[in-house]
């Protein structure tokens, strides 16, 4: 069986569970938290993939960092490093965080601009692109990209709405150079 449908069982049982339990926005907010971890310590997974180390010894590292989240998330962790599954938290922890995100109707979203933007503009691209993604609102992640020149690129799961000066630059020099024009 594939990685990507373990990881994604696991996820919904943890749901089920914290459905049951009424702490879905928890286990939420401690799987964000999770994803960032892991994220930033690139060396993270590779420690707690490591065959010399017990699994006792991977589950005293998790336990002793993640104080204070719930018993529900830190069971589901340690069931996965006893069934020699480390690999699949964070493919877990982002489904999760995908059906969380259907029941509210938000969907992530990257909007990649020349300069920072203003939570004022981060909402009116919300506003404006979350309909046509059929969601009620998008979680914005801000990126920075000098070579865009200009405007806006959204990327929303596998759509990319490309709004920014290359992007038209480069629309415009594929229709100047496609042999339908000459």
């Amino acid at each position: 069986m594939s990685d990507l449908i373990v990881a994604k069982r696991y996820a919904n049982a943890l749901f089920q569970l914290g459905q049951e339990r009424s702490k879905l926005e928890q286990i939420e907010t401690e799987l964000r938290a999770l994803r960032e971890i892991f994220q930033k310590n690139r060396g993270l997974m590779k420690f707690l993939k490591h065959p010399r180390l017990s699994a006792d010894q991977k589950k005293q590292l998790l336990n002793d960092s993640l104080q204070g989240f719930s018993k529900e998330t830190l069971h589901t962790l340690m069931l996965l490093i006893d069934r020699h599954r480390e690999e699949i938290i964070l493919d877990m922890t982002d489904h999760f965080i995908l059906k969380m995100n259907d029941i509210k109707g938000i969907a992530d979203a990257t909007v990649y601009s020349v300069n920072p933007l203003s939570e004022a503009e981060k909402q009116r691209i919300s506003e404006t692109f979350a309909p046509k993604v059929g969601k009620q609102s998008l979680n914005l992640t801000n990126v920075v990209d000098k070579k865009i020149l200009g405007g806006i690129r959204l990327r929303v799961g596998n759509r990319i709405f490309d709004g920014s000066v290359s992007g038209k630059l480069n629309r415009i020099e594929r229709q100047l150079v496609s042999p339908n024009n000459r």
